[in-house]
């Protein structure tokens, strides 16, 4: 009689068996062969017909890796890869000081200045994720900070939550400049896209909130792909925090879109200001429920 634990045991070798023990003949080891397993082989991967399936499989590796590690709920941090932290922000005005006199350092000062001046977001955004992370885990189903990944404030994002011990998110994407991750995110949850749609579609998959703080044109693209899917019904709404509302209001006038018709007078109610992370989170709270677990699916897929 066979042993009733192999009436459970696999019918079939599973792939990652299989693409171990292959093995190529001499005769079909050269860089000529197809021999190899169509799922083991990168440059076959990488054929320009096969980009409904790359696309799958960047829809697919971040979804079941974050299943496995149970994130459910996440607050999804947008700006700019060029905000500094306050103390590298003030050593490059120091540096600009000592510059003989002349135009070029008083350019030199004028960008230094603005950069100390805007690294009150690195410091706000930092804090605003330290603050979700810490609290977030006392609720039945924690919230996580997500990022695109690079520098600026998407480095502060994650590294408020890892200067309180816990994990978070980073999406970045291949690109001629600003790629490197930065070094805060959860090793686990770092991931690389190739397609920016399925990027920005992971951000929303599973945010219960999105704080958006200075940026340019990627963060303006992430910011208002997302207000325009909440806005035609495509995706659920969800609170939309704009930090700093000095600077969005001189670079947008929502106003005029509303008098020229160009939006309805509530689509300016999609989104609200705030000046800081305790604001931030007091907004969140209000509109969650203080201390009640958020556990929402974010958007249909």
């Amino acid at each position: 009689m066979n042993n009733p634990k192999e009436l459970l045991e696999r019918n079939f070798p599973t792939a990652v068996q299989d693409a171990r023990n292959a093995t190529k003949p001499s005769l079909y080891a050269g860089p000529d062969s197809s021999y190899d397993l169509a799922f083991a082989d990168p440059e076959f991967l990488l054929h320009p017909e096969l980009r409904s399936v790359r696309m799958q499989l960047e829809l697919l590796k971040p979804e079941l890796i974050q299943r496995e590690e149970g994130i459910e709920s996440t607050i999804v941090m947008f700006g700019s890869a060029r905000i500094l932290p306050a103390d590298e922000a003030k050593t490059k005005l120091l540096e600009a000081e000592t510059l003989p006199a002349g135009t070029a350092r008083d350019h030199a000062i004028r960008v230094a200045q603005r950069g100390v001046d805007m690294a009150r977001y690195y410091e706000e955004a930092r804090a605003f994720a330290s603050m979700v992370t810490n609290h977030s885990a006392k609720l039945q189903t924690p919230i996580y900070v997500v990022t695109g990944g690079g520098p600026g404030i998407m480095e502060a994002g994650n590294r408020g939550a890892f200067e309180v011990g816990g994990k978070s998110l980073g999406l970045n994407i291949v690109l001629p400049h600003e790629q490197e991750p930065n070094p805060y995110i959860t090793p686990k949850l770092c991931f690389q896209f190739h397609y920016f749609a399925l990027r920005k579609m992971h951000f929303l998959m599973r945010s219960v909130a999105l704080v958006c703080f200075p940026g340019g044109f990627g963060t303006l693209d992430e910011l208002f792909e997302a207000l325009t899917l909440m806005q035609t019904g495509k995706c659920r709404r969800r609170p939309v925090l704009l930090f700093g509302r000095e600077f969005w209001t001189k670079l947008m006038n929502f106003d005029h879109l509303v008098e020229t018709g160009m939006i309805s007078p509530d689509d300016v109610n999609l989104f609200r200001f705030v000046e800081t992370a305790d604001e931030a989170w007091v907004t969140l709270q209000k509109e969650y429920g203080l201390g009640q677990p958020v556990q929402d699916s974010a958007c249909g897929w």
